[in-house]
């Protein structure tokens, strides 16, 4: 099915996802959960998710606003049915080149109101994974030239220097790549704390986490993927939103963020080095299963949206311009429904 194209405005569009396999940043980030027992269920949820954006003081005599969103995935870990947008400008939905993220694009020019909100909802069924199952890295193989850019270091993800020093230290050459994945998974997880005091947390910067020893999900799993790809291991940086595992509805308070990291013959394995750090007893399970409480929406870092902005470091949040500027006045909202 093709993607949705450009949509007039005034209408409320509604695409179906379902069995449509699409190709695979923030400010705040939410724990998931204080009951390490409700996460490792064996379940798949079932629920409606809506992402909300109100754009708020437009300055008077604007002429141009562009908004983009992140849209979900349908891929071995999850699936996206019956996206519905409602806005009163022209939008449409597309995937970007370098990491195959779907993007909700929305412009309008002319006169603008002061105020504008969009509304994005969808349904999701989240599966729980594993990758050392029988459905494991099922249909997620990648070719050599795609593999280059997850051996590639980012802005804040440099994979010589320090982090190469550190990665080196933790690992052997005799290890296989499972082996070292699994050393690295280890240092990390066993060694940063979940810490959002000071400065320098959340912007997931390779070098402050290695350094400081602590941060949020961004900051875990940038470490881990730099030093991964310092010893030829490709990773990835995933960003979604957690589920509350005990509850049926609720707002989502902020994103969280996992990794991948590359294995010949096996695909892309998952793993949640913050998760295992807040739930030691869990470190073992966060090393190549996931639990189905959560939604991915990106992948990558310094994703390039349009040429005349400056790469994105992560996407989770809209971004929005207005007459070509940055703009902040932006509320959101993330709530959802279901089992």
């Amino acid at each position: 099915m093709a993607l949705p194209s450009l949509r007039r405005p005034g209408t409320t569009f509604m695409v179906l996802l379902a069995g449509v396999m699409l190709s695979l940043i923030g400010l705040r980030s939410g724990p998931t959960s204080s009951k390490p027992e409700a996460k490792t269920n064996n379940i798949d949820r079932q629920f409606r998710f809506w992402y909300q954006v109100k754009v708020k003081e437009i300055p008077s005599g604007s002429k141009l606003i562009r908004i983009w969103l992140p849209i979900p995935p349908s891929n071995i870990y999850q699936t996206a049915s019956e996206l519905e947008v409602i806005t009163p400008i022209t939008y449409r939905v597309y995937q970007e080149k370098e990491y195959y993220n779907n993007i909700l694009r929305l412009e309008a020019d002319g006169e603008l109101p002061d105020s504008l909100v969009v509304s994005v909802s969808f349904n999701l069924r989240r599966n729980s994974y594993s990758a050392w199952g029988e459905s494991g890295a099922r249909g997620a193989f990648d070719t050599e030239e795609t593999l280059r850019r997850y051996l590639s270091p980012d802005r804040l993800i440099p994979i010589s220097g320090q982090i190469k020093e550190e990665a080196e230290k933790v690992v052997t050459k005799e290890m296989s790549d499972l082996e070292k994945a699994k050393a690295i998974y280890g240092y990390v997880s066993g060694n940063l704390t979940y810490d959002k005091s000071g400065a320098g947390w959340g912007r997931g910067d390779a070098l402050y986490a290695c350094n400081a020893l602590q941060g949020n999900c961004t900051d875990f799993h940038s470490l881990f993927i730099g030093m991964a790809r310092a010893v030829g291991i490709p990773a990835r940086f995933v960003m979604g939103f957690p589920l509350p595992p005990d509850e049926i509805q609720g707002e989502v308070s902020g994103y969280h963020c996992w990794a991948e990291f590359y294995l010949k013959g096996s695909g892309w394995i998952p793993v949640d080095a913050s998760e295992a750090s807040k739930f030691p007893e869990l470190q073992e399970f966060y090393f190549g299963n996931l639990d189905p409480h959560r939604v991915e929406f990106s992948i990558g870092r310094d994703i390039r949206l349009d040429p005349a902005l400056e790469p994105l470091n992560f996407f989770i949040y809209p971004v929005v311009v207005i007459d070509d500027a940055p703009f902040a006045h932006v509320q959101t909202l993330f709530h959802f429904s279901g089992n």
